[in-house]
């Protein structure tokens, strides 16, 4: 028989060489990256074609002096709330729903309609919503034939039409991150809640609430990180309306040419992912 103490080294490599090359390709393709981008911010302009670039904090300093770019990080800051919110509104309950009141195939089949969207292009589903919101489209036609006369939405190339393509696009995290909070609360605790006289609502406010926010909050930051860089929803839905600092960033890298002001928004933004990700941290914290 083996003894735990001669079977740990063994046991350490084996774990090494499963785990290493991940956690490798991890750092690689993390650092390295990261790493260009936050030398390049501290440039003139970009190194390249025999250009010569000197050390500056003016890239920095744009941000700070320009009012431009921080009313964008603030539009993105909002936008990334709103989307947060309504993706909280419509998936907790449906995370709810499939925890604790559906069972069977029938929850099976629901789960896959919540992954569905993963089955698709992003780009396919964010063009689909064109289609939905235009002007004279399928919505709208929908409206006029439920209430005709309704009048035109015309949401299409606004603010609104980037929060939807957006929430669509996020709404399975929150419900994925939900369930698994609200799978793991024993059924038990909750029978033993209505026993006593408690409410739905309390058993809400008391129980399923603090008990899933682990999953709520886990579902904030992926919704919420990945939202106040992103372009392609922006770009295409919301036309003139769909300019945040995502949008800004890209047009630094693949329009503008000025790859080092590009870099010092991205890290700019990544400091504001960073305070979300310290105050769910807090958050968690004090829940442990």
């Amino acid at each position: 028989m083996t003894s735990p103490a001669r079977g740990a080294p063994g046991q350490a490599g084996a774990i090494l060489a499963l785990t290493g090359p991940a956690y490798l390709w991890l750092a690689v393709a993390i650092l390295l990256p990261l790493s260009a981008m936050f030398y390049f911010s501290f440039l003139s302009e970009a190194p390249m074609a025999g250009k010569t670039a000197e050390w500056t904090l003016a890239n920095y300093r744009a941000f700070l002096e320009q009012d431009f770019y921080r009313t964008l990080m603030l539009r993105s800051l909002r936008l990334g709330a709103e989307v947060v919110f309504w993706c909280f509104v419509l998936g907790f309950p449906c995370a709810l729903v499939l925890a604790k009141s559906i069972r069977g195939r029938a929850r099976e089949a629901l789960f896959l309609l919540v992954i569905l969207p993963f089955w698709s292009n992003a780009l396919v589903r964010i063009f689909s919503w064109t289609m939905m919101l235009r002007g004279n489209g399928i919505l709208e036609k929908a409206i006029d034939m439920v209430f005709p006369g309704a009048g035109h939405l015309n949401l299409m190339f606004t603010y609104e039409a980037v929060v939807i393509g957006l929430v669509h696009s996020y709404l399975p995290y929150m419900i994925l991150t939900c369930y698994i909070s609200l799978q793991a609360i024993e059924d038990d605790l909750l029978e033993a809640a209505r026993s006593m006289g408690a409410s739905r609502l309390t058993i809400l406010r008391r129980i399923l609430l603090p008990l899933a926010l682990p999953g709520i909050l886990a579902g904030v930051v992926l919704i919420f990180v990945p939202v106040i860089g992103s372009f392609m929803e922006p770009r295409i839905l919301g036309g003139r309306n769909g300019t945040f600092i995502g949008t800004v960033i890209e047009d630094q890298f693949t329009a503008v040419f000025n790859w080092p002001l590009g870099a010092a928004l991205s890290f700019i933004m990544l400091g504001c992912v960073g305070v979300v990700f310290a105050v769910s941290r807090l958050a968690l914290g004090r829940r442990g």
